[in-house]
């Protein structure tokens, strides 16, 4: 069976939520979109918001997918969401990626 990009970013998605949850996040919200793109996963920690982008490859290091530009686009998806929820907490920009099959959690990804 072949799956297509979206069916395998969902499964993906679905072990990230898993992972967050056995780690003690809230889920709060998934696929958030806007017109600058979309939030894959927002999850509450200790007061703090979590955007959380979901990454998946095979063959390379899907972290690499995360461009300076993607980057500008969560930001401005997180400050539509901030504005849309009349939301302050204090947040941060978390990745996870699964690359062959093994989870990786990277907190406070920056660019900057």
């Amino acid at each position: 069976m072949c799956l297509n990009t979206r069916e395998i970013g969902d499964i993906a998605e679905d072990k990230a939520v898993e992972f967050l949850k056995n780690n003690g996040y809230d889920i709060i919200d998934r696929n958030f979109y806007t017109k600058f793109g979309e939030i894959d996963i927002v999850a509450k920690k200790d007061e703090i918001l979590h955007f959380v982008e979901v990454k998946s490859g095979k063959k390379f290091n899907s972290i690499y997918n995360i461009t300076p530009t993607k980057m500008k686009r969560i930001i401005k998806s997180i400050e539509v969401y901030l504005k849309k929820y009349k939301l302050q907490n204090p947040y941060q920009i978390d990745a996870i990626t699964i690359d062959n099959g093994k989870l990786e959690f990277i907190k406070n990804i920056s660019f900057f």
